[in-house]
């Protein structure tokens, strides 16, 4: 990956030359290192907009690969905002559509800013288990995206990844600057467009979200291999 103080240097660059040198450095790491195999891009040719693309997450390359799988669709990221201070992961943030939001949290700005794009007609993705695994497997799900899909009415598209977590590893250590791109088979499957569960008479509110939670991560975990389903299996 390209070395912090290079990223640094860049992103002192005015900012159509950042997205351009962005866009040209971090596609080709995409290309050279990634065998990408997209499967279900049947299921979205018709499919009703504005949608909320959901996706299990195991790398920071996630988002990359998936920008260029729903290029048709131009879709804008949720990511978390340490991201966007990170000077090496600036980068990919300035080659994809984001809208931040600060995870493991109650973040009412960032979740108002979602909504917004999604009423204004915007195609959004997220990830709802809001943070990449660290074991490979899913893990689970935050409950911001079902306020999300109630409140817009949005349907909502499933998407599975796997071998991200190869391409791009996450550093143990936690320093996203010192991640490396590695030779990797990296898969996509994208599920059918399905809406909301709607709330069950003399259902509470925790049964519906936990019922619904368990829906949504399910239609992704459906896509995946079994040894990625985690805690969906």
């Amino acid at each position: 990956m390209i070395s912090p103080r290079m990223a640094k240097f860049i992103g002192c660059l005015p900012k159509c030359l950042v997205n351009f040198l962005s866009k040209k450095i971090v596609f080709s790491y995409v290309k050279k290192y990634a065998n990408i195999e997209v499967r279900g891009l049947e299921n979205i040719q018709n499919i009703k907009v504005p949608t909320i693309f959901i996706c299990n997450h195991l790398s920071n390359s996630d988002g990359l690969i998936l920008s260029q799988v729903l290029k048709k669709y131009d879709p804008t990221f949720v990511a978390g905002i340490k991201l966007s201070k990170n000077s090496t992961t600036s980068l990919g943030i300035n080659v994809v559509k984001t809208t931040s939001i600060k995870p493991n949290s109650a973040d009412k700005d960032g979740i108002k800013k979602i909504i917004k794009l999604l009423r204004e007609g915007e195609n959004v993705l997220i990830f709802p288990e809001g943070t990449r695994s660290r074991t490979a497997s899913m893990i689970e799900g935050k409950k911001g995206i079902i306020l999300i899909a109630k409140l817009t009415k949005a349907p909502i598209v499933p998407i599975g990844i796997w071998g991200s977590e190869k391409l791009l590893p996450i550093n143990k250590e936690g320093d996203m600057s010192a991640e490396e791109f590695h030779y990797a088979d990296v898969s996509v499957n994208i599920g059918s467009q399905f809406e909301m569960l709607s709330r069950e008479k003399g259902e509470d509110k925790k049964e519906y979200e936990e019922r619904a939670m368990k829906h949504i991560m399910t239609k992704i975990a459906e896509l995946i291999p079994k040894e990625y389903r985690g805690v969906y299996k």
